[in-house]
């Protein structure tokens, strides 16, 4: 009975000295976490609400103090220029979410295929999406200068225009010029994720077909595309979530101008707090950006479920 009493003893004190141990594993997680949370907080969860609540306020950036003025900012915003950047912001992000798809799913099918230096080119092709938008933003305005520019000196040689143009200065232009930079940035992007998604397609399937008398164009829609629908959604979504919230290669180009010609939501905001010095409306745009990008950013979540449960 003693020895028995022991045992039990002995294998209690083992449990306790587990739980004890398992109570300190989960403690030293938490204490592992805590800075990054901290940082998190810190760094990205307190700017949010603080702007946020800024909306609810009439508070200026050089004068001290605020007053309470509830949803009379979110009033102003949306009787202003609200459509005006939506209707923009959605050129912008929809110019630059087709045109580098077309571009990259275009050279993800060329460098799909048996072509001497396929290799050489992809890691070629990938230097503007490694370039910072800054120095892209520089190079493009090199680019379409009304008096030295490339692309003046090109449309001129070939017969398209008779006089040089200034691209970014002009409110009929500047649109077009900006996607054209974004776009010239974001195809690789694309290709990769593309050319990824084409190497999974099974071989064996178009080599089945083609012995079936399928062509080429019937074997893209018959078999390509319906194994890159995911792939193909997903690359799109997201690309459009990042281009509706872009920001360095429209500012450094025009600033938003000509007259306002490419202002969007990123500008708009800016433009707003830190040269308009209104911090209350400022806020109070980006509440309402941030509403729409959360429904962009629901629809993605949403389309990724679906990828997963297929």
């Amino acid at each position: 009975m003693d020895m028995t009493s022991s045992q039990t003893h002995t294998l209690e004190h083992k449990r306790s000295q587990e739980a004890a141990r398992r109570l300190s594993d989960g403690q030293f997680a938490v204490l592992l976490l805590l800075p990054g949370v901290a940082l998190l907080a810190g760094v990205v969860l307190y700017p949010l609400v603080a702007a946020l609540v800024t909306a609810f306020f009439e508070q200026s950036l050089v004068l001290p103090g605020r007053t309470f003025v509830g949803l009379q900012n979110v009033v102003d915003v949306l009787q202003g220029d609200f459509l005006r950047l939506l209707g923009q912001t959605m050129v912008f992000t929809v110019g630059t979410t087709v045109l580098p798809f077309v571009i990259g799913f275009a050279l993800a099918l060329a460098l799909n295929t048996r072509i001497r230096g396929a290799k050489v080119l992809r890691g070629l092709m990938l230097i503007p999406w490694l370039v910072p938008g800054v120095v892209v933003s520089f190079l493009w305005m090199w680019i379409f200068n009304a008096n030295y520019g490339v692309m003046n000196a090109l449309l001129q040689s070939i017969g398209l225009i008779d006089e040089p143009q200034a691209w970014l200065a002009q409110p009929g232009t500047a649109m077009g010029a900006v996607v054209l930079a974004k776009t010239w940035q974001s195809f690789p992007w694309m290709m990769v994720m593309l050319l990824a998604g084409l190497q999974t397609v099974p071989v064996e399937l178009h080599e089945a077909a083609e012995m079936d008398g399928a062509g080429t164009v019937r074997r893209f829609f018959a078999i390509t595309m319906p194994h890159l629908k995911g792939i193909v959604g997903l690359v799109v979504l997201l690309e459009f979530i990042w281009n509706f919230q872009h920001f360095d290669i429209i500012y450094v180009l025009t600033g938003g101008g000509p007259a306002g010609a490419t202002q969007t939501f990123a500008t708009a905001v800016y433009e707003t707090a830190f040269h308009g010095f209104d911090l209350g409306k400022a806020g109070a745009l980006g509440l309402l950006w941030m509403v729409l990008l959360m429904a962009l950013v629901v629809v993605y979540v949403r389309f990724s479920e679906k990828g997963e449960k297929r």
